[in-house]
């Protein structure tokens, strides 16, 4: 039985109260328990604490959404939004929790809501009048069995579309002024975006797989660091909690955690485990002893944050992960302009309280900032846009990198951004061009630090191909950060695409180990398994990425390969079938159906890249061709490949598609056009 004063949860906008209590009261009357919190006196620990106890009790949450909740980016509903929304990665995939109620117009495209929140059927209740559909909807959904496939009738629900909202613009105007306040620095993710190109090309990505989930399988790397003991000096940096009255510092709380994990990752002996790895916790319950379980840490820093007016306090314990016993724990009183000295103090008292003797003299090197607020804004704009990574998002990303850059012509990070975003943008060979001169820039204002360097390796590796500069490039930002894991992941891809495979190998395990519960990470891992034919170890990694995100479309992509390759070809189209990415599906099953002898069907597939794709993806054409035996024409589009400067064509030393056209003179031929003959 469902525990009576844990059956529903209803959430609203404090406009919005009236109708909110007429839904209230139509599941009330039908016996349905439902926790309406009515108290204008939101905030304190004892409410938020019950805040947060009735949501991880609940059966079902309901988000009331109207045009009130677009247009209030700072409400109490928005935590109570945040952690369903954390709550949802955390149940049957098959279970309904979140049951969305629309009390206007307001589309599900335009709705500033998680993303969680338009993955499943909206109910449109207007202005809270409440038919008896819905009511019997929500007793099925709270009965012992409910069907996975019940569902409301159409006329009462609203499909949530699949499309990223177009309103980020206007929730990040409202919460940037904040961030430009206090000067957080958040530098998580510039070699994530410049490493996320192993079986995609820049233009097939059009959505962003979902948050990883941290599985209790998920465990250091294959091959990587021993899972047995951990090493000493490593430490995960969890999410710091957002303790303030009106819970309005989150991101300033999230990049303060960000930024004492960049920081501590340039210490050399200093394990330190990476973003993703360390925020899947976000609102979770999990005790620290179990954290360090499945991060394979042997310390945990935990911290939280709480802002008065202009005064800032942050707290933070550093723990010993096996038993929970407390090593060092200060607080740090600030006023808002010493945000970044505040950073800095508590990342060196970390140093301290480790006691890293191996390091009497390292200095931790500070991050190059802007002081500029309104540059700062716009930079952290800029990275929001780019963590979405579609096309249209790449192109406001440049725009808001280059306002930045115009405001404070000093900010090496936002010249870093533009560099990265201007290759994944790009269309055309010649608007690629335009990442060298930023990526040079990003390097002559900051030589110290190290995401400039692995911009910049970025950039000469795929729109150069100039292979010894890009190997300089990771080189030197894993020296200035030993402990990036995405460093260590962008000069694996490198390494790979060079045919230095034991290397390679070594770096993507080093960086599964630093995020194992990245499921980017594990996938990587087995493209290496895969192309050194390690069967077993490449299905062992990919597993574990699908454990992670099970709608990673590269994962999902990965799959399909690896049973490509094994000649398991019904098995191969059932899993690309699986695939999001169009032009990746349709190669796939163009491949597997010519295995199978299904002549009519790989024709198909394979007439639909040609009239779809052949603009982007020449080197996908010629895949296609060699994995038929069709020699010729598969040289055909190579050629194209190089003369258009195709960058899927830098995969040709490894990729698995290309068996039938190695010995020939025209791909040896082809290698040294590319300066990737041995």
């Amino acid at each position: 039985m469902i525990e009576p004063s844990h059956a529903v949860f209803l959430s609203y906008a404090s406009p919005d109260a009236v109708a909110a209590q007429k839904i209230c009261e139509a599941l009330r009357a039908a016996g349905i328990e439902v926790f309406l919190d009515q108290s204008e006196l939101r905030g304190g620990d004892a409410w938020d604490q019950k805040i947060r106890r009735e949501i991880h009790d609940c059966a079902l949450f309901i988000p009331v959404i109207s045009a009130n909740t677009a247009s209030r980016h700072e409400g109490y509903f928005r935590l109570e939004w945040d952690l369903a929304d954390q709550r949802t990665h955390m149940i049957a995939r098959n279970r309904v929790f979140v049951v969305p109620v629309c009390l206007d117009a307001t589309t599900e495209a335009a709705a500033d809501v998680p993303e969680s929140f338009k993955r499943v059927q909206w109910t449109r209740l207007l202005g809270g009048e409440t038919p008896p559909a819905f009511v019997q909807r929500v007793q099925r959904l709270l009965s012992p069995e409910p069907s996975p496939t019940s569902r409301p009738s159409a006329s009462a629900v609203s499909t949530a579309s699949p499309a990223i909202s177009e309103t980020v613009g206007s929730l990040w105007r409202s919460r940037l002024g904040l961030l430009g306040t206090v000067g957080v620095v958040v530098l998580a993710a510039l070699a994530y975006f410049a490493t996320d190109k192993l079986w995609l090309s820049k233009r097939g990505i059009t959505s962003t797989p979902p948050a990883p989930a941290a599985p209790e399988t998920a465990t250091r790397a294959t091959n990587g660091p021993a899972v047995s003991a951990p090493p000493p000096y490593s430490i995960a940096v969890l999410p710091f909690l957002d303790m303030s009255e009106r819970h309005d510092q989150e991101y300033f709380s999230d990049g303060l955690s960000e930024e004492l994990i960049d920081l501590l990752a340039r210490l050399p002996q200093l394990e330190v485990i990476a973003r993703t790895s360390s925020f899947s916790f976000k609102g979770k319950s999990d005790d620290i002893p179990t954290i360090g379980r499945k991060l394979n840490v042997a310390n945990v820093l935990e911290g939280s944050v709480r802002k008065s007016g202009n005064r800032l306090r942050v707290t933070t314990q550093l723990i010993r992960a096996d038993n929970g016993v407390h090593i060092w724990s200060d607080t740090y009183e600030r006023d808002l302009k010493g945000v970044f000295e505040v950073q800095d103090e508590i990342a060196g008292a970390v140093v301290a309280a480790l006691k890293v003797h191996l390091l009497p003299a390292q200095q931790l090197p500070g991050a190059h900032r802007t002081q500029n607020t309104e540059a700062y804004n716009l930079y952290l704009q800029a990275r929001q846009f780019a963590k979405r990574r579609t096309d249209d998002d790449w192109r406001r990303a440049i725009e808001a990198y280059r306002k930045a850059i115009e405001l404070d012509p000093n900010f090496a990070a936002a010249y870093a951004g533009l560099a990265v975003a201007q290759v994944w943008a790009a269309d055309q060979h010649d608007e690629e061009l335009r990442a060298i001169p930023s990526a040079e820039k990003a390097v002559e204002l900051a030589p110290g630090q190290a995401e400039v360097y692995a911009a910049r390796g970025f950039v000469r590796q795929d729109v150069n191909w100039d292979w010894p500069g890009a190997v300089a490039d990771f080189e030197k930002a894993l020296r200035l950060a030993p402990g990036d894991s995405d460093a260590h992941s962008g000069y694996a891809r490198l390494l790979l695409d060079l045919g230095r495979m034991k290397e390679g190998v070594a770096e993507a395990s080093k960086a599964a180990g630093l995020d194992p519960l990245s499921s980017i990470a594990w996938q990587r891992l087995a493209v290496f398994r895969l192309v050194n034919r390690e069967f077993s170890a490449a299905h062992e990694a990919n597993r574990r990425a699908l454990e992670i995100s099970p709608e990673d479309p590269r994962a999902q992509l990965q799959l399909g390969v690896l049973l490509l390759r094994e000649g398991r070809f019904p098995d191969a189209i059932a899993a690309y079938r699986k695939v999001s990415i169009d032009v990746f599906r349709l190669v796939g099953l163009a491949m597997a159906e010519h295995s199978l002898g299904h002549t009519k069907e790989s024709q198909q597939a394979f007439e639909e890249i040609i009239a779809k794709y052949t603009a982007d993806n020449p080197s996908q054409v010629a895949w296609v061709y060699a994995w038929r035996g069709e020699r010729n024409k598969a040289f055909e589009w190579l050629e194209r490949a190089y003369r258009e400067h195709d960058n899927d064509l830098i995969n040709l030393k490894w990729s698995p598609f290309v068996d039938s056209l190695r010995g020939d003179p025209r791909f040896d031929a082809m290698l040294r056009k590319l300066k990737l003959s041995d």
